[in-house]
C-alpha cells in the first residue's frame, strides 16, 4: 500500500531547513506532498502563489520521479490530508518550543482525524536555529541569508528587498 505524507507550512520563505526535511521525508515515504499553505496569520513577505512557484523551483530537481507535488491550500490541513489521501502528516521540530506546540497541534489533530498520524523529523544540526520569520528579519534588516535558504529564495528575497526600497523612494 502507498504511502503519502503531508508536509504543509507556510513557507515564507522556503528555507534550507525545510529543504532538508523535505528531501529525508522522500528517503521515508512513497509520495509526498507539500501543501503551502494559503492564508497563515503573519504578515507575509511572498504571495500564496509566489510560495508555491518558489518551492517548486527548490525542489524541481526532485519533482520528476512522481513521488513529489507541491500543491496550495486553504482550511484545516487535517481536511486537506484527507482529501490527498494522506495517511501521515510530516512536522520539522528545531527545539522544545515546537515540541510543545506541534504536541498540542498533534493531539488536536488526532482528536479531529485519529486515522491520520504525526510524524516528527528533528531538524539537522545546521538547520536547528533557523525559521522562515528570523530569515524574513535578518533580510529585511540588509543581512545576508544566501547561506540559509536555497540559491532561488535568495535572489527572490534579492528582489523582494529592491522592490520594497523602490516603493519606499517613491
Amino acid at each position: 500500500m502507498k504511502v503519502t505524507a503531508l508536509y504543509p507550512g507556510s513557507f515564507d520563505p522556503f528555507h534550507n531547513g525545510h529543504l532538508n526535511i523535505a528531501l529525508r521525508s522522500l528517503e521515508l515515504f512513497d509520495e509526498v506532498v507539500i501543501a503551502v499553505y494559503g492564508l497563515p496569520k503573519k504578515n507575509l513577505l511572498f504571495s500564496h502563489e509566489e510560495r508555491i512557484r518558489l518551492v517548486e523551483t527548490c525542489l524541481s530537481e526532485h519533482m520528476h520521479s512522481g513521488r513529489l507535488r507541491v500543491v496550495g491550500y486553504s482550511g484545516l490541513t487535517i481536511e486537506f490530508a484527507r482529501k490527498i489521501g494522506a495517511r501521515l502528516m510530516i512536522r520539522g521540530l528545531r527545539n522544545s518550543m515546537d515540541f510543545d506546540y506541534e504536541l498540542q497541534m498533534s493531539q488536536t489533530n488526532h482528536w479531529l482525524a485519529a486515522d491520520i498520524e504525526s510524524v516528527f523529523l528533528f531538524a539537522n544540526a545546521p538547520h536547528s536555529f533557523l525559521s522562515a520569520t528570523l530569515v524574513r528579519e535578518i533580510t529585511q534588516l540588509g543581512g545576508d541569508v544566501s547561506a540559509l535558504v536555497p540559491s532561488c529564495v535568495a535572489a527572490a528575497l534579492a528582489a523582494k528587498k529592491i522592490e520594497s526600497q523602490r516603493r519606499e523612494s517613491e
